[in-house]
């Protein structure tokens, strides 16, 4: 049987034809341009949807959005990085324009879901994800399913707080706050392998830590250190509350690779309690950027297979 699987991001919008395997068999990427907002987004999948669909004849639509969602109905609620989007109805737009079953839900808990039954987190239970990319999110996977506290339900470990005055693990750990962070540091040793390679740069430039760290840049070390050590501090709340078997890391900053990894996994013992340790493991995201819409894929079948809690676009099951 084959799904349609949609990762509705801030930059990328991706939509992908495969089974309930995780497999993707046929792809359409497209660059979000956030000047024309959600409805901008809309023309783009109104344009590439029939394609996939005629060629590949999907039984039903799984999407995963950037923001807080009404899983329940597909009831986008907002999104923190593209106007347009504010109460906006999306599984119902979609059920309307396919004429499918359509699941939705937020993009950290899809990307959990992909990671936990195919990729890092395959077998293992609990499964945490957390998303460094723009912005911070999180996911959790028990038993095999997505947890949803109250709507909109998102794991927002981005917006935890790392100390009394307000600053967040987002404040200091997204790929922005890295940015300026490598832009602080490269305006204090311009001729450091970091500063040379991001000067000039106003964005992006977390793209050059990896680099930097493989030659041995103290700067760059000591951007890490204390990314990991924020990250350490955030994620030992997660395990104290939640106790996941593994916690996975994806999203633009785990592209730095082994070095974040190890990194994470180091400081995060130094935060968790003595009958909790030594923790979780930690891992790499397995399915690269295509987290997402491999749970896309996966949301669509198991809550299709389950007859879900609410079924867009056919009659309730």
């Amino acid at each position: 049987m084959t799904f349609i699987g949609i990762e509705i991001g801030g930059t990328k919008l991706q939509l992908v034809a495969g089974d309930g395997t995780g497999r993707i068999i046929d792809r359409r990427r497209l660059a979000v341009v956030s000047a024309e907002g959600g409805e901008g987004i809309r023309r783009q999948i109104a344009t590439a949807l029939p394609e996939l669909m005629e060629a590949h004849g999907p039984a039903a639509i799984g999407v995963g959005f950037g923001g807080p969602v009404d899983w329940r109905t597909g009831k986008i609620c907002c999104s923190h990085q593209v106007a347009g989007w504010h109460d906006f109805g999306l599984g119902e737009w979609l059920a309307q324009l396919s004429r499918l079953p359509v699941f939705v839900d937020n993009d950290a808990n899809v990307a959990a879901f992909g990671e936990a039954l195919h990729g890092a987190g395959k077998g293992l239970d609990p499964v945490f994800w957390i998303n460094m990319g723009s912005g911070v999110g999180g996911g959790l996977v028990v038993g095999g399913r997505i947890y949803h506290g109250a709507v909109p339900g998102e794991c927002e470990v981005g917006h935890l707080r790392l100390d009394k005055s307000g600053v967040t693990v987002e404040e200091r750990c997204s790929g922005w706050a890295v940015d300026r962070r490598i832009r602080e540091m490269a305006a204090h040793h311009p001729e450091g392998p970091l500063g040379r390679r991001v000067d000039g740069m106003n964005g992006g430039e977390a793209r050059h830590l990896g680099a930097a760290l493989a030659e041995g840049d103290p700067g760059a070390q000591a951007i890490l250190s204390e990314l990991a050590d924020n990250l350490g501090f955030a994620l030992s709340h997660v395990v104290q509350l939640l106790h996941p078997q593994m916690v996975v890391v994806g999203g633009g900053l785990s592209l730095v690779g082994e070095p974040l990894r190890a990194a994470i996994a180091e400081a995060l013992p130094r935060y968790v309690m003595d009958s909790f340790q030594p923790g979780p493991q930690v891992r790499l995201a397995g399915l690269g950027e295509d987290s997402v819409p491999v749970g896309a894929l996966a949301l669509a079948a198991q809550r299709l297979d389950s007859g879900g809690e609410l079924v867009l676009g056919c009659s309730p099951l």
